[in-house]
């Protein structure tokens, strides 16, 4: 096995070691992580599914949200 072989060996179980012992100790940031990209799914579904629906009027809007107090 050549040098750089083994060095690239190494240095990928120093990265998984590291990846690893950040997500034990941090999962607060994996969670937020993955908070924020459910929240932009969302976003991108609730986006299409108003492009595809019919518009509404202002009137309309506004009748709906003095109804709603």
């Amino acid at each position: 096995m050549s040098a750089t072989n083994l060095e690239a060996n190494e240095l990928k179980l120093l990265l998984k070691a590291a990846l690893t012992e950040v997500l034990e100790e941090r999962r607060d940031w994996v969670r937020g992580i993955v908070e924020e990209a459910l929240e932009d799914i969302a976003l991108r579904r609730a986006i299409d599914e108003g492009l595809e629906s019919p518009t509404a009027s202002r009137a309309e809007v506004f009748a709906l949200l003095d109804d709603a107090e």
